[in-house]
């Protein structure tokens, strides 16, 4: 009987309102916190407010600085942003930044592990003006080599992509630069994976491994041999100049070869001379003349085309007409 009057006595003590007495404050529970404090200040040390908003050259500038950044969504919009800056700036205007700072920081990026850096990458270099990427070919042309050459299968059909819009936009001065044809076709034979020897026993063991082989991406293939053909087809066959110069009508002295007194349209016309740079070496000679590199093909590279082409015959499809291609371009090419 004791414990359950003890439970009737404990049910009556939650409903039992306390007894206030007049002028005594109501008892605060255990968890209260105090909130009545007040701050008169705050004081945040170099604290900048403007009104006004940064320029675009800032903007640009920031952006361009981000193309480093370890994010690649960050890279891919700061490179998004960089091509819409160039695409819709006035005509007649000089870019944000010149080339000769632009392109030494957006070229790495060929190598970026993001396909859509990579993509945005292509579209930034679309919209520059020809002429300032032009005046920069060597640059563009070492990385281009380094990219067709890299491990990656993805970042290899990248470069192709771009090495392709260098050809349609400036092929002359890409295979004429300082090893622009010589390391150039050099890596894309080792891109195919084939030996610059031709001894049969260099040989043997290509024709059953890279062509032929189960489960292989025979559309990277013959994006490579298309790539080199046209390579070659800028590198060998006679350009713009050279045509029109042909059906142009003859005249008879003293204006004959008259344009061979011209100003040249080359921006650094002498180069080839290398008055004032290091001894250069077989592979980085500037060859400007058609008859130079034909010469150069001969000697060193027509010949392993030429046995790639024969195990690439065997193949059909896109592999078959791609080398089909190739070889229509190295005999017009050598052809005179």
């Amino acid at each position: 009987m004791g414990s359950s009057a003890k439970k009737k006595k404990d049910k009556k003590k939650d409903f039992q309102k306390p007894k206030l007495k007049v002028g005594k404050a109501r008892p605060k529970p255990a968890n209260f916190t105090d909130t009545s404090f007040k701050s008169k200040a705050i004081v945040l040390n170099q604290q900048s407010i403007s009104t006004s908003a940064p320029s675009a050259s800032s903007q640009f500038s920031h952006h361009l600085s981000l193309v480093t950044s370890k994010n690649d969504s960050q890279r891919r919009d700061s490179l998004s942003y960089l091509t819409t800056a160039i695409a819709t700036r006035p005509t007649n205007t000089p870019l944000q930044q010149p080339a000769s700072i632009l392109l030494p920081k957006i070229l790495p990026l060929t190598l970026d592990i993001s396909n859509g850096v990579r993509a945005q990458l292509l579209s930034l270099l679309r919209a520059l003006p020809l002429g300032d990427v032009e005046d920069h070919v060597g640059l563009v042309s070492l990385w281009l080599r380094t990219g067709i050459t890299h491990l990656a299968v993805a970042i290899r059909s990248s470069t192709m992509d771009m090495l392709l819009w260098a050809i349609g936009c400036f092929g002359d001065a890409l295979v004429s630069c300082a090893g622009g044809w010589v390391k150039t076709l050099k890596a894309l034979i080792v891109m195919q994976g084939w030996p610059m020897e031709t001894s049969p026993q260099a040989w043997s063991s290509i024709t059953t491994t890279t062509f032929g082989k189960p489960g292989s991406d025979t559309k990277a293939l013959a994006k490579s041999l298309n790539t080199m053909a046209s390579f070659v087809e800028a590198g060998l066959h006679k350009d713009r100049q050279e045509q029109e110069q042909e059906q142009s009508p003859r005249w008879g002295w003293p204006l004959n070869n008259v344009e061979q007194h011209m100003i040249s349209r080359r921006s650094n016309c002498f180069a080839r001379l290398n008055l004032f740079g290091p001894p250069p070496d077989e592979e980085s000679q500037i060859l400007e003349d058609r008859v130079d590199r034909q010469s150069v093909f001969a000697k060193r590279f027509q010949k392993p085309i030429e046995l790639g082409l024969q195990a690439a015959r065997q193949e059909g499809g896109d592999v078959g007409r791609a080398s089909a291609r190739l070889r229509k371009a190295v005999e017009n090419g050598m052809k005179d």
